[in-house]
């Protein structure tokens, strides 16, 4: 029994003897693969067509990763467009002005990052972003004045001290006689630092009434949403 395509199978033949690819003739003369295939199982291509069909193979799959590529950074920016509109959403139902919803905000940052082995509130970070939020925190909740603020920094071996308590200084806001200490990683002797990382930079208060508020304030709100959360699961 003769195939549909049968009658295009002396054209396939020539295409194909010409150094087409089964893949151009199938789109060329749109017979299905496995059809050509078989026709084409005895047809020997030359050296010089079998490089030629490598190179438009390399080429093609080139030509796909870079679509493929930008399809995923397209995807990507799409994403992220739209968490950063859900965020504004989010935040445009909240009272930004209310002292209780910064000071939970507040609470939860030093449950994550701050310091909890000495009596003092302190918290360091790389990020000027979150030591700004700590610090804008402090002063609007608790009115800790300038001068009780004490800043240490923790840089590299290659690093310049000066130059980067001038850095943070401008970054946060605070006078230079704010920043006192500074330690150096001796471990990172002979290694270059990237020119983005500014060091760590610890900022301190020195209150352990503050930071036991904090650390209390967002055990308890954790623990109360949790809990309320398991009881109505658990009543379900």
């Amino acid at each position: 029994m003769r195939s549909l395509w049968y009658e295009l199978k002396p054209r396939a033949i020539r295409l194909r003897r010409h150094g087409l690819s089964i893949r151009d003739v199938e789109q060329k003369l749109k017979i299905p693969r496995s059809t050509l295939s078989g026709w084409f199982r005895d047809i020997k291509l030359s050296s010089k067509q079998r490089k030629k069909l490598y190179g438009n193979w390399k080429n093609a799959l080139l030509e796909a990763r870079k679509k493929a590529a930008e399809w995923h950074r397209t995807q990507k920016i799409k994403r992220l467009y739209e968490a950063e509109n859900s965020a504004k959403i989010t935040l445009a139902q909240i009272n930004l002005k209310d002292k209780h919803i910064l000071e939970i905000a507040l609470a939860l940052l030093y449950l994550g990052e701050g310091s909890k082995k000495n009596d003092e509130t302190a918290l360091g970070s790389s990020d000027p972003l979150i030591l700004k939020f700590f610090l804008t925190a402090l002063q609007n909740i608790y009115n800790i004045p300038v001068t009780k603020i004490r800043c240490e920094l923790g840089l590299r071996a290659d690093q310049n001290p000066d130059k980067l308590k001038r850095f943070w200084s401008k970054e946060l806001h605070l006078p230079l006689s704010c920043f006192r200490q500074v330690n150096i990683d001796k471990r990172t002797e002979g290694s270059k630092t990237y020119s983005y990382y500014k060091g760590v930079c610890h900022i301190r208060c020195g209150s352990v009434a503050i930071q036991r508020k904090l650390v209390f304030l967002s055990r308890t709100f954790c623990k109360e949403i949790t809990e309320r959360t398991w009881t109505r699961s658990s009543a379900g």
